[in-house]
């Protein structure tokens, strides 16, 4: 096998720990000696062991003078565990291929600069595109200081997402709804605004039948701390990480009522929007989160859009009209020149059922 197709192979194992690894990025590793594959690794749930400690262990002695395709560069410094630049080097692995550098200040370069000091031979780029996107989560917490975030929408071909009576549920087929929890489940959070957690009361759980843990944690956009006590978010919130980002001056009888419920009130800047979305998702990734899916509703879409906060988009069309006289599916934007709507590039399109999602990206 080529190298290329090595290093495929430690995305793809990558991309097993999507939504599972955070604060830490998720990361394949494959040890080769001799043409066999002695040893695989991913990122344990939680971040840790890293994927190379766990290959290292499973490669053994046969890790000597062998090739470690690395998606991400190892790292450098000592935290929790020790480095695994250092422990590359230890075991003897004599070629290392790196997908991309890793943008932490604690790493970036110079996990490569200690395993080229011990003499190993690093090569870096190898498909660094697709591993980028696969952590780009990870990078935006280091670059943006912010998760990077999912839009998710389920609406109608003319883009309804409810009847002028505010029935919306199900406008797309069971399918679509199986392949929506798959998003939760590759996500560290799931999020939502005050209006959506009032109207359709939800679990925001991925129910997939082997992905109910771990427990994703679940954001309500919430000013003013309307959502009702009686919720089924607050009901579960004990058990199930459930917070709230309201205003510095939300009422404090609420903000009690809710943190006696198991939830946590993160308190952030107010503008005219009801809560500044940024600072936020700000405090979302100061508290570990890397990977944010937002599902609505349409202020909440329209809030991230505007401020361009919205990296990527997963739509739902269904194959139905509304018209009209059904809700959108994001709020107004106030755009007047078509040069300021907010622009996405498509990665995919695919059917589910019967409906299709269509994927997109945020244009550069």
């Amino acid at each position: 096998m080529s190298d290329a197709a090595h290093m495929r192979a430690a995305l793809a194992l990558a991309r097993r720990g999507l939504g599972l690894t955070a604060p830490n990025p998720a990361v394949g590793c494959v040890i080769v000696r001799e043409g066999r594959v002695v040893a695989r690794g991913v990122t344990a749930p939680g971040g840790r062991p890293h994927a190379e400690t766990i290959a290292l262990a499973m490669a053994g002695a046969a890790a000597r003078g062998a090739t470690a395709y690395v998606t991400l560069e190892p790292c450098a410094h000592h935290g929790k565990s020790p480095p695994c630049a250092e422990a590359l080097v230890e075991a003897g692995i004599a070629r290392v291929v790196v997908a991309t550098r890793d943008p932490d200040p604690r790493v970036d370069g110079a996990g490569i600069a200690r395993l080229r000091a011990a003499g190993v031979v690093v090569e870096e780029g190898l498909l660094g595109p697709e591993a980028t996107t696969l952590n780009e989560g990870f990078f935006a917490t280091v670059t943006l200081n912010r998760p990077m975030v999912t839009l998710k929408l389920a609406s109608t071909l003319d883009g309804r997402i409810a009847t002028h009576a505010g029935e919306s549920r199900w406008i797309t087929g069971e399918a679509a709804r199986r392949v929506a929890h798959l998003l939760r489940y590759r996500h560290d959070a799931v999020m939502i605004g005050v209006g959506t957690a009032m109207t359709d009361n939800p679990d925001l759980t991925c129910r997939l039948p082997g992905m109910e843990e771990p427990a994703k944690v679940r954001v309500v956009v919430d000013s003013h701390l309307r959502t009702p006590l009686t919720a089924r978010l607050l009901a579960t919130a004990s058990r199930i990480p459930t917070w709230f980002l309201a205003r510095h001056d939300a009422d404090a009888g609420r903000r009690r009522g809710m943190e006696q419920a198991g939830a946590m009130v993160i308190s952030v800047p107010g503008n005219e929007a009801g809560v500044d979305l940024a600072a936020g998702l700000a405090a979302l990734g100061e508290r570990g989160v890397t990977r944010v899916l937002a599902e609505g509703g349409a202020g909440l879409a329209a809030g991230l859009l505007r401020a361009g906060l919205a990296d990527r988009l997963a739509w739902f069309h269904a194959p139905a009209v509304m018209g009209g006289d059904g809700f959108p599916a994001s709020a107004p934007l106030g755009t007047e020149l078509l040069a300021a709507m907010p622009r996405f590039v498509r990665e995919g399109a695919f059917s589910v059922g019967d409906d299709m999602l269509t994927e997109f990206r945020r244009a550069a």
